[in-house]
């Protein structure tokens, strides 16, 4: 009887242990399908966080759209630019232009437009360009060496890109006038718009034009860097510009050559500072 009832006692203890046994081995499953669940919680959690940081370094915060096509004007010409005593003499020609006038499609446009119509653009090297309305005006240039240009522009700011409606020039400038001029004969890349102030509805689209010298066929293109974001302009045209913040901008444009440097001409980049006022301080 003795013996029995150590043989019993044993089978007990064997039972025990059975189902402590089993019941650890549920429990190690269960931990391990908790931590491979965990496991692939985390990496969907890293790819999602991944594709989102891929997403995000794509993404831009301001949109430039080409500008709508614009008015034509095909007789229009620049014919001749002198400098003397402080006073600009220009000679333009052609029955379809006129300084003075607003440009006939200046209201489908959504951007600035001057009340003073048409006018000349003049820009002084890498200066912000002064607008004249009629075809002899006066401005003061530094005495030393200068790149001139002076084109023909819409009421609404934008140039006429033809091979006669500017003149580009390298001059020499002393007591208030030209002394030697030449045409500029390599790439340059000049900075047109946007400058000065825009406010209320002229903030929502703000037109980039510049002008091309010597570059338009030669497979050069303008790198356009908006506060620090950079876009590649493939085609010689205006862009509205759209998303700017208020306060200060600034826009820096680069002539970049065929092997996709900073191409090596002069006044190459060119910056302007300008300011938005999406509601205009009151006086």
């Amino acid at each position: 009887m003795q013996m029995i009832g150590k043989f019993v006692d044993i089978t007990t203890f064997n039972q025990d242990n059975l189902t402590k046994s089993y019941k650890m081995k549920n429990i190690l499953m269960l931990l391990s399908l908790l931590l491979v669940l965990s496991s692939c919680k985390n990496q969907s959690g890293q790819d999602a966080s991944t594709e989102s940081t891929a997403v995000d370094s794509t993404m831009t915060k301001y949109t430039l759209t080409p500008f709508s096509t614009s008015k034509d004007f095909p007789d229009a010409s620049l014919k001749a630019m002198a400098y003397t005593d402080g006073t600009f003499s220009t000679v333009i020609s052609g029955s379809s232009y006129k300084l003075g006038e607003q440009t006939s499609d200046a209201t489908q446009k959504s951007c600035a437009n001057s009340k003073e119509g048409q006018h000349l653009h003049l820009i002084v090297d890498t200066e912000p360009y002064v607008a004249k309305y009629e075809s002899s005006f006066t401005h003061e240039i530094p005495d030393g060496e200068h790149y001139l240009l002076c084109f023909l522009s819409r009421s609404y700011h934008e140039s006429l890109k033809t091979p006669t409606a500017y003149k580009a020039v390298k001059a020499s400038v002393a007591a208030k006038s030209i002394t030697n001029m030449a045409d500029i004969k390599e790439p340059m890349l000049f900075y047109s718009r946007p400058k000065g102030l825009y406010t209320g509805e002229d903030t929502k689209k703000v037109m980039l034009d510049y002008y091309l010298i010597n570059a338009d066929q030669a497979g050069f293109k303008v790198e356009a860097d908006i506060n620090g974001e950079k876009h590649m302009l493939e085609n010689w045209q205006p862009y509205y510009i759209e998303g700017l913040p208020e306060g200060d901008n600034t826009i820096k444009l680069s002539l970049i050559d065929s092997t996709g440097q900073l191409a090596n001409v002069p006044l190459n980049p060119v910056s302007r500072t300008f300011k938005i006022e999406k509601t205009p301080v009151a006086n």
